[in-house]
């Protein structure tokens, strides 16, 4: 009688962990890659990391350096923010108090710009009430917190009520901002549309002693939607 143990399906299959076919020839394309460029699998690195960040800059976030003034005291010339690509994609829409990357071709200059919005589509914003202060749907605005210190809210009047799909945009230090006052009679009434949105300003990352979370004040809180003010 034979006694020799015959081998079993389990016995003939690859131990676990065993790179299968698929993966050996993954392996060796990665191997060949390597070896046709100069530097190796270096090189292939710094590619593979090149390709991700291209990537990563161009739908999700982008690094934004500050250009002028006009967003002083928070946002400083020199000054890098991460813009959220993502932030308005997915069915939301930028909102009072935020911070936006938007270009400006058409409306405001050949360039991309940092502004705050102020009013959004069907808006009814007034400067200035008897206070001083900017008035978004009736309700007069305390802008304290991010205004640069010193400024008025505006030293030019405006009664302006936003279009649909449109945003009123003014900088934070608003003796140095060129902005949605400064283009009331041009095409579009210094509205840009929301389409020219790249994204939203949430970090500055650098200098790195300047490194905090850009957050949307609660100044705009209590504003009332355009609908129930005109309603």
């Amino acid at each position: 009688m034979d006694t020799e143990a015959q081998p079993t399906e389990r016995d003939r299959s690859r131990p676990p962990g065993t790179p299968g076919a698929r993966d050996r020839s993954r392996f060796a394309l990665v191997a060949r890659l390597a070896e046709w460029l100069p530097g190796g699998r270096f090189t292939l690195l710094l590619l593979t990391c090149l390709v991700f960040l291209l990537l990563l800059s161009t739908f999700v976030v982008r690094p934004f350096e500050i250009p002028s003034g006009s967003m002083e005291g928070g946002l400083r010339v020199g000054d890098r923010v991460l813009v959220n690509k993502l932030a308005y994609r997915f069915g939301a829409r930028p909102d009072r108090g935020d911070v936006v990357v938007f270009d400006g071709t058409e409306y405001f200059g050949h360039a991309d710009y940092v502004k705050r919005v102020v009013g959004v589509g069907g808006d009814h914003v007034v400067c200035c009430d008897r206070e001083g202060r900017i008035e978004v749907n009736g309700r007069p605005v305390d802008e304290t917190a991010f205004l640069y210190p010193g400024n008025s809210a505006s030293d030019v009047p405006f009664d302006v009520v936003v279009p649909e799909g449109r945003l009123f945009l003014l900088g934070d230090h608003r003796a140095r901002s060129s902005d949605s006052r400064d283009h009331l009679g041009s095409p579009g009434g210094g509205m840009v549309p929301v389409t020219d949105v790249v994204g939203r300003a949430d970090w500055i990352v650098w200098p790195y002693g300047h490194w905090t979370r850009i957050e949307r004040p609660g100044a705009y809180a209590h504003v009332p939607a355009a609908e129930a003010a005109h309603g």
